[in-house]
């Protein structure tokens, strides 16, 4: 039944921020040795091969999982490794990429008809205007992302948010398996984007010098991905979309760039000024706002009834 988040599931969502948000430190090491095209392509394939072999194809409805996997795994991460590849620093992309909960939010009450309190409202407002405080900051700096890589990051954005509103209605009774199986899809237009892209020449190369320490370091970034990033971070979110409204769970992916730029800072140098941490403390108290839903107040048992009915259809 679909209600108020309990305090599990909101350590479950703060818990694949953390992990998302290191994602990015990983895929940074990663582009430093693979072209983005076809190190996307080696993220998913490394899960999809085994899935194929092993694992059943889940309870949902063909178009959802293809959906899913379109917009999750290929938009997102196109766009992202594009950006990242073409200059886009780590934790700014980290802070970006998070326009998907406002997307997600928007898509569903679009596309899908969900109802938004006030306080949800309210919520991701602060936690936008948070996450325009850092962007307005870090587009002033030395260094900062030119237009076409925060462009390319927006793109990435919308992707995640499309696959979001797909993941929300494929519903699967087993959402790891849905986890595992959206990994199918991205490889063959992937390795086909990055054969045409970035060509067999460049993509020979990336398997040199994979002893060295950059080549190990990019192995390790890439395990991370795989591994952490996507069977533990995604199949917790997939569950937690499986239980709760889009505009419930997508607003926690906001903590994902305080944790991305704090890594950032500590492992690479990028500073993150008292503005930006100002900015970060607004994205965490929106977070926390928007994800409270008001327990309705039943005056009587007929209302009390009504209430549950309606839960049950949200």
């Amino acid at each position: 039944m679909l209600g108020p988040m309990p305090t599990r599931d909101r350590l479950l969502a703060l818990l694949v921020a953390v992990v998302w948000g290191l994602n990015f430190p990983a895929i940074h090491l990663s582009l430093e040795h693979f072209p983005p095209f076809f190190l996307v392509f080696l993220r998913f394939a490394l899960i999809a091969v085994p899935t194929l072999l092993l694992v059943p194809r889940p309870d949902v409805p063909l178009r959802w999982l293809l959906g899913y996997g379109f917009g999750f795994g290929v938009l997102q991460f196109v766009f992202l490794y594009a950006a990242m590849d073409a200059g886009m620093p780590t934790g700014l992309a980290s802070l970006v990429l998070q326009s998907s909960a406002p997307f997600t939010v928007v898509l569903a009450g679009l596309l899908l008809h969900e109802r938004l309190s006030g306080r949800q409202l309210a919520g991701i407002a602060i936690a936008v205007a948070g996450l325009g405080g850092i962007a307005v900051h870090r587009a002033g700096l030395d260094g900062g992302a030119t237009l076409l890589p925060v462009v390319l990051t927006l793109c990435g954005g919308l992707g995640w948010a499309l696959g979001n509103l797909c993941n929300r209605q494929a519903r699967p009774t087993r959402p790891f398996r849905l986890t595992l199986w959206v990994t199918v899809v991205p490889p063959l237009p992937m390795l086909a984007a990055s054969l045409v892209v970035e060509g067999p020449a460049r993509i020979g190369a990336s398997f040199t010098g994979l002893g060295s320490r950059e080549g190990v370091l990019a192995l390790a970034g890439l395990a991370f991905t795989v591994v952490v990033g996507t069977l533990v971070g995604s199949g917790i979110w997939t569950a937690l979309m499986s239980r709760h409204p889009s505009g419930v769970v997508a607003p926690f992916s906001m903590l994902v760039p305080v944790v991305g730029t704090s890594s950032a800072w500590l492992l690479f140098g990028e500073a993150t000024p008292p503005v930006e941490l100002a900015c970060g403390a607004l994205v965490v108290a929106g977070v926390l706002l928007g994800s409270r839903l008001p327990r309705p107040a039943a005056r009587n048992p007929d209302d009390a009834a009504a209430v549950g009915t309606a839960g049950s259809r949200a």
